[in-house]
């Protein structure tokens, strides 16, 4: 089968109060890590493997367990070492390789020094107890950001197709994970983690969608986390249906930088100025509405253009305009190395177990129907995707309310922002940014593009950010990076990719 322009890259793109009777605040039982050999995708990497056995439901502590996979990548420097860092790469994805894919990134050796560095596959994820929906390849390949809605009509079709998907969910033998794979239940297993590790605190880095792990973490956990970074930051709710539609506002954000460069290059014909590169934009779309071209529909080209606005610097813009470029003239598009991610269905179904576990989302399809209606005009450009309606719709109740993201704490959360990023805007930023008060700063960079620190980005903020892991220099109030001249950023499955 002839794959289409950018199949894998449209599918990166589409691909927390607490309970009563929950306590977070009492020390977490002391168990055991459990070394094991590493699965065989991040062996040779430097990284060590274990296993630990988690309840199923905190509630009852004593009840059924289940299994979490880590990681550790261990500082090779005693003299320096000063704990642990637990990390999260977004998503929710899993998280097993993402400390050796940090060291690649460029995470500072002064900080691989200083931590032992932790990754986790959350559970329901990865090579812990994994969930599953029993998607079909067709679903799994409609991602978890929902298609843009042309017409009205495409939000009650999409409604059927994702009533079916909570349906297959709800039926699948993993059901009974559903109402515990919870963010908050996450991070109770990362301190339960930390516990086990014999750490009394623990640090906490964590990009997109591990964003809100980390401040619903360090809210549930003030006293056992140490300092916390979380860059790429989602709003206070995490990924509800006001964060989803944050991508619509994202895009717009963001886009401008692509328009400004596209319109410098004229060599791939999308227009002269900024403003031409964007009427090309919906020029395209509309066209493959009608009919698709190279096997993109129109909804495809949008999510491409929305996952393509992950990266920054020149080798990413010139890979969309060269796509861009082969739809508009119906020439063939160059090789697209984007990876499929593994484990497609798990990483899949174990995100709709978190997003829709999480918080309660409108049950009528009317309001979905009203969203997108709104969105297309407010945000024209990707609104009508954000705001389509997911499967979290017809999902049962979760057990527990939210996490309300407290300032209840120590001033110990540094987050971390680019000023135009195409999932997590900074308007949501700006949100858990309020929530958390006195506990935060917040470092805000002139640049686009999703993730920041160690991804090949700015260094006055590559420099903060260290110095605050290193020495715990947190700056004092909020501060500004100027832009300085864009770096590659390299290829990761981030949030929606949310995250």
């Amino acid at each position: 089968m002839r794959r289409s322009l950018s199949l894998t890259a449209v599918l990166t793109a589409a691909a927390a109060l607490v309970a009563p009777g929950v306590s977070s605040a009492a020390p977490a039982p002391v168990t055991t890590v459990a070394w094991v050999q590493c699965p065989a995708e991040v062996a040779g990497r430097g990284l060590e493997c274990g296993t630990l056995q988690v309840p199923l439901d905190y509630r009852e502590p004593g009840g059924r367990k289940i299994e979490v996979m880590i990681s550790r990548l261990a500082s090779a420097n005693p003299e320096k070492r000063r704990g642990i860092l637990l990390t999260n790469p977004g998503g929710p994805s899993p998280g097993l390789s993402f400390p050796a894919d940090l060291k690649s990134f460029g995470l500072p050796q002064g900080v691989l020094d200083a931590y032992d560095v932790i990754g986790v596959d959350p559970r329901g994820m990865g090579h812990s107890t994994p969930a599953t929906c029993d998607l079909t390849q067709e679903e799994q390949f409609a991602g978890s950001v929902p298609p843009y809605a042309v017409t009205p009509a495409d939000v009650r079709e999409r409604a059927v197709e994702v009533r079916e998907i909570a349906r297959k969910c709800a039926a699948s033998s993993t059901a009974y994970l559903l109402p515990h794979n919870t963010t908050a239940n996450i991070a109770r297993d990362l301190d339960r983690v930390r516990a086990a590790l014999g750490e009394p605190k623990a640090s906490f880095l964590g990009y997109s969608y591990g964003t809100y792990l980390g401040a619903v973490y360090t809210t549930l956990f003030p006293r056992t986390t140490d300092r916390v970074v979380i860059d790429s930051n989602l709003g206070a709710g995490g990924w509800d249906v006001e964060g989803g539609r944050m991508f619509g506002r994202g895009v717009e954000d963001t886009f401008p930088d692509f328009a400004k460069w596209a319109a410098a290059h004229p060599e791939f014909g999308l227009g002269s100025t900024p403003g031409q590169v964007r009427a090309k934009y919906f020029e395209l779309a509309a066209r493959l509405d009608r009919a698709p071209v190279q096997g993109l529909t129109g909804p495809q080209f949008r999510a491409l253009t929305f996952g393509r606005l992950y990266g920054t610097g020149d080798a990413a813009f010139a890979k969309m305009a060269a796509e861009w470029m082969a739809l508009d003239t119906n020439t063939p598009p160059p090789p697209d190395d984007t990876p499929i991610p593994p484990g497609l269905e798990n990483l899949i179904a174990g995100r709709y177990y978190v997003v829709c576990g999480d918080s309660r989302w409108p049950t009528s399809v009317r309001t979905y129907e009203r969203n997108v209606a709104v969105d297309r005009v407010r945000h024209p450009m990707f609104g009508a995707a954000a705001a389509n309606i997911y499967p979290c719709a017809f999902w049962a109740d979760p057990v527990e309310q939210p996490v309300r993201i407290s300032d209840r704490g120590p001033r110990n959360v540094l987050m971390v922002q680019n000023e135009r990023d195409p999932a997590t805007p900074l308007a949501g930023a700006r949100t858990t940014r309020r929530a958390f008060g006195d506990r935060a700063a917040m470092l805000t960079i002139d640049q686009g593009g999703h993730g920041a620190y160690a991804l090949g980005g700015n260094k006055c903020a590559n420099d903060e950010v260290t110095a605050y892991l290193l020495g715990g220099q947190r700056p004092a109030h909020d501060l500004r990076c100027a832009a300085e001249a864009p770096a590659p950023t390299p290829a990761r499955v981030p949030l929606p990719t949310i995250g």
